[in-house]
């Protein structure tokens, strides 16, 4: 007789430690895994679906990795109520569009998304010096997102100018924005390797678009 996901076989053992008995079934492995694998393997080793029950639970107790205020990327940048407020609509836009890419490119965790950040807050920095430089990630998943959100950034700016005659959308407010998404994802970022708490959190907020509220982080790193 097969045993059913999720329940302990007499006989069986772990399907990642192969010595312990298995408590509960990891739908990341497809197998039977003990508790122990599971608190030290999740997100690690393991990747995890983002609807497992698990992981779920897991994230409640999540300790996150301290900062250093001071070393904090693009600390003279000025994150204010007032450009979120202005710029809702972009933010919404540029949140959503991080999350379908990732969500399209198997294998993207927080770090990749992080290195796409840097990258493309350090590109829209040269257009704020008057000289454009744009900055590619050696991670091919990073830059394949960094492609997704500029082209995403030109369509918005396309539509918008077919809408109003004119395009309201500054190279200034987007690397506010991008800056803005960088301390949430470090703020949300678990230190796991495959860790996709940031991207779960986005998902989450932007489930059901209309109305929905911008990322909270619940540090200064938002508004040093």
């Amino acid at each position: 007789m097969t045993a059913r996901p999720g329940l302990y076989t007499r006989g069986m053992a772990c399907a990642l430690c192969e010595t312990r008995r298995p408590r509960r079934f990891c739908p990341g492995v497809r197998g039977d895994i003990c508790t122990t694998c599971c608190g030290a393997e999740r997100e690690v080793t393991v990747s995890c679906p983002l609807d497992c029950e698990y992981l779920r639970e897991a994230r409640k107790h999540d300790k996150m990795p301290l900062f250093d205020p001071k070393q904090i990327p693009n600390r003279d940048i000025n994150v204010t109520d007032q450009l979120l407020s202005e710029n809702e609509k972009l933010l919404a836009f540029l949140s959503m569009t991080l999350t379908r890419a990732a969500s399209e490119t198997p294998g993207v965790v927080d770090f990749d998304m992080r290195y796409a950040l840097d990258s493309l807050t350090r590109t829209y920095r040269s257009l704020q010096s008057g000289v454009y430089y744009e900055t590619r990630p050696t991670n091919p998943l990073a830059a394949h997102i960094c492609d997704v959100v500029q082209a995403g950034i030109a369509d918005f700016r396309r539509r918008e100018t077919e809408s109003l005659g004119m395009t309201k959308t500054r190279d200034a407010g987007i690397l506010g924005l991008l800056v803005f998404m960088q301390r949430f994802e470090l703020d949300q970022n678990n230190g796991r390797r495959k860790g996709r708490a940031f991207l779960d959190a986005l998902s989450r907020i932007y489930a059901n678009v209309p109305g929905a509220a911008p990322p909270v982080a619940s540090s200064s790193l938002i508004l040093p």
